[in-house]
Parts: structure tokens; sequence; C-alpha cells
């Protein structure tokens, strides 16, 4: 038995792993594809790139797992019912629950596994790619200046070159504005020719400029404070700009760890009770504003005799009988409370809504912790007995069968989550949705599979349609 384990557990670790790395190896792709505007052009160092790569690998096991899984075992199973394989085992007296047996403890280990990825892994994965992320959009494009365009990249210049020399340093009528002290077009330097180089460190770039002419024009609001035009012809300037503005720097994590997707079970645990107990404390101020509100409309008494209203609340139930200057004063006595009754609920409510969807974030970042395990396991029991069912290996009939399965399972997980957020359903409804479906339908397909069953098998549908149609056909005649 254990060399017949060890021969399963071979033929599935196999396929498992080969799935697992091309799902994420398509998921990095499709990333790449998605970022590529933001990632082109800045100047990246390949480090910041293959580290932005790696920390992103890890945010696709939750995609990528659940499908090896599935896909793998479907494979196994496909290819020993296939070769005719199980029908030996079981020839051998040996159960397809026997059979299933060390996939199925390696599942349980993989979910354990799962579970810890989620909870302490993935959190810092998560925190680390999207901290990366966040500094390589904030960078700026590489320091970049083309023939013939006016390049605004350096802050308060703005530079245009009529022609670059094949040398990259040598560059033909130039042209400056120096915006720095923010007063428009005040400065403006040509230069018939120059040299562009950077400093050893790169924080510096050198622009030596050779026969040119600085124009100033400095004004004022008043007469008094404009000054005279100048301008000045040189032979050799040399203008310093700071490139330190074009280099990547890197963000504090402490500033995206309290995001909801950074954090552990215990964390959220935690934020989700404080959010409820504000959600309840914000309840409770809101209905407290409301009969206050109305109490205070109730025991209103205008200091005025001709407005002497609303003395008891008794005497408030008599509006038909008071006078047409008393009925105008309590009508816009009480249109000015509702106003502001109105407007307090609308704002507590808006506040209440923002805090009820927040801890729905938290509620189901909890329990996708969970989700993850068991969909592991989930998907394995409807893989394995499966495969056993309909008995096709390779990667033709597994693989569609596997995507078939794993849409439709993302889908209603999907599904479940946007109806949590949405504030229309239980967290744990939502988030095991998906799971509770599938279960399931695993365990009735490793019945049907232990029992031998047909159910994949073309030829007994094809009998029981034909039964159909002989029946349908029978009682037609009868009829006639």
């Amino acid at each position: 038995m254990k060399r017949l384990y060890l021969l399963i557990l071979r033929s599935y670790t196999g396929p498992a792993l080969a799935t697992f790395l091309i799902v994420v190896f398509v998921l990095l792709m499709q990333f790449l594809w998605r970022y590529v505007d933001e990632l082109v052009g800045k100047g990246l160092e390949w480090n910041v790139i293959a580290q932005l790569m790696f920390y992103a690998s890890f945010t696709f096991v939750p995609m990528a797992l659940p499908i090896s899984i599935l896909l793998a075992s479907l494979m196994t199973f496909g290819n020993l019912g296939e070769r005719y394989e199980l029908v030996a085992m079981k020839a051998a007296g040996i159960s397809l629950r026997k059979i299933m047996m060390p996939l199925g403890l390696f599942s349980l280990l993989i979910s354990a596994g799962a579970f810890y990825y989620s909870n302490i892994i993935f959190p810092y994965a998560n925190l680390k790619f999207r901290s990366t992320l966040y500094d390589v959009r904030q960078k700026k494009l590489a320091l970049n200046i083309r023939e013939g365009i006016f390049y605004s990249g350096l802050q308060g210049f703005v530079i245009k070159i009529g022609k670059k020399e094949p040398d990259g340093t040598t560059i033909r009528k130039v042209m400056i504005y120096n915006h720095s002290q923010l007063q428009g077009n005040s400065k403006l330097t040509t230069a018939d020719s120059g040299r562009m180089q950077q400093t050893a460190d790169g924080n510096f770039m050198l622009l030596t400029l050779y026969n040119g002419i600085n124009y100033e024009e400095s004004g004022g609001r008043t007469d008094a404070q404009k000054l005279p035009f100048q301008r000045t012809s040189f032979t050799s300037e040399v203008i310093k700009f700071d490139l330190s503005q074009f280099k990547m720097t890197r963000s504090d994590d402490d500033f995206f760890k309290n995001a909801y997707y950074m954090l552990n079970v215990k964390q959220l645990a935690y934020s989700s009770d404080s959010l409820g107990g504000e959600v309840q404390q914000r309840v409770g101020e809101l209905r407290h504003s409301l009969m206050g509100y109305y109490t205070n409309f109730t025991k209103t008494k205008l200091t005025d005799s001709r407005y002497n209203i609303l003395p008891t609340a008794k005497e408030a139930t008599k509006f038909e009988n008071r006078t047409a200057a008393d009925k105008k004063a309590i009508a816009s006595l009480a249109l000015g409370i509702a106003k502001n009754a109105k407007g307090s609920f609308d704002y507590n409510s808006q506040l209440i809504k923002e805090k009820v969807e927040l801890k729905a974030r938290y509620d189901i970042e909890w329990h996708r912790k969970f989700t993850l395990s068991f969909a592991c396991f989930a998907l394995f029991l409807i893989g394995a007995p499966l495969g056993a069912i309909i008995r096709k290996g390779g990667l033709g009939m597994p693989l569609v069968i596997s995507v078939l399965l794993f849409v439709a399972y993302h889908v209603i997980s999907f599904t479940g989550e946007k109806s949590v957020r949405s504030a229309v359903t239980d967290p744990w409804k939502g988030m095991w949705m998906s799971t509770m479906i599938f279960l399931p339908v695993g365990i009735f397909l490793a019945y049907k599979a232990g029992t031998d069953s047909t159910l994949m098998d073309s030829e007994n549908y094809k009998l029981i349609f034909k039964k159909f149609l002989n029946t349908f056909k029978k009682k037609a005649t009868s009829s006639k």
C-alpha cells in the first residue's frame, strides 16, 4: 500500500506544482499588462521591478492554489481511470475511498498551509506589494528631453532643444524658461549650443551653454516696483538642475499596515468589533437626537403673547382651534425643526453607512482567511471523484472541466462578496456561499464514484433518452 500511495502522490504533485506555477505566471503577465503604462519610461532599476513582481506573485496564490488542486486531482484520477489502473486497484480489493485517502490527507495539509499563508504571509506580501506599487506610481518619468519639444519635467523650468548630436551630450539651439520664481515667462535663456551631463552620483544635471543671451523682465504690481528689462550676453554659462525629484522614494510601511487587507485574523476581529461598537454608538446618538427634536417641538413656548404656543403636549393637539397667526408660527417652528432633524438624520445616516461598509470589508477579509482553506479541500473532493468518473487523463478534458468549475466557483464567491459589501446578506452567508454549494456536490460525486456510477457516461444518457422517446411514442399511439 505504501508504494501505491507514493505512486498516487507522485502522479498528483507533478501536475499540481506545474499548474500552480503556470497560473501564477499567467496572472503575473496580466499584472504587467495592466500596469505597463506606470512602469515604462520611469527608469526603474531592475531590482525594483523584480521586487514588485516577486511580491505581486504572492498575492496571486489565493487564485492559483484552488484551481491547481482541482486540475491536478482531475488529471491524476482521470489518468488512473483511462489506463485502467483504478479498475486493477478495485479488482485487488482496494476501494476508491482508500485510493483517495493519501491525496485527501495531502489536501488537508495544503488547506492548513493555506490558512497559515492567508493569515501570516499574505498580509505581509500584500503590504510590501502595495507600498512598492505606490512608490512606483508616484515616481516621475525619467529625464528624457527630445528634440523640438518643450520639456516641463524639471520643476520650475521649461526646456526646448533644437537638435541633439549623436554623442548624446552635445545640444544645439537651446531655449530655457525659468519659472522658479512663479512670475511667468519673465526669465528666458537662449544659446547656440551646449553640453548636457549628469554628476557622478546622478543627483544633478549640469547644462553648460555657449554663446547665449539671458533675458529678464522684473516687474511688480506698481510702477515703483517695476525694473527695466535686462539683456545679458555670455560666452559660457553653467546651469545646475536638481534630479532628486526623479528618484523613487520609499514610503514607510506603517502608512499602509492598518488597511483591512494587511491584517491577520486577530487584528481583523478586533477592528470589526470596534467598528461595530462605533456603529451602535452612532445609531444610539441618532435615535437620541431625533427624540430630542420631537421633545423640543412639543415643549416650545414663545415669549410673545401673540405666539404663546405649545405650552403643553395636550394643548398642542388643539391646532385647529388656534388663530391664523398661531398656526403660521407653529407651522414655521415645525418646519424649521423638521429641516434640522432631516439634516442631522442625513449626516448621521451617511456616517453609519460608511462605518457599516467598512466593517463589512473587515468581515469579508476575516472570512476569506478560512474560505481559502475550505475551498482547496472542497475542490479536491470535486476533482478526484469526477476524474474517476470521467476517466479521461491528459490536459484536454480535465482542463476544460477545471476552468468551467473554477469560473463557477469564482462567480459564486464574487456574488456573495458583493452582496456582503452591499449589506444585503450576512458576511458568513455571502463568503461561505460557494463552499456551501461545492462541498455537498463534492460529497455527492465521491459517493457516486465509490459506487461506480455512470454519471458521466454518454451511452447511459442515450439509453435514458431512447426510453423516454419510446414511452412518448407509445402514449401517442395509444391516444390515437
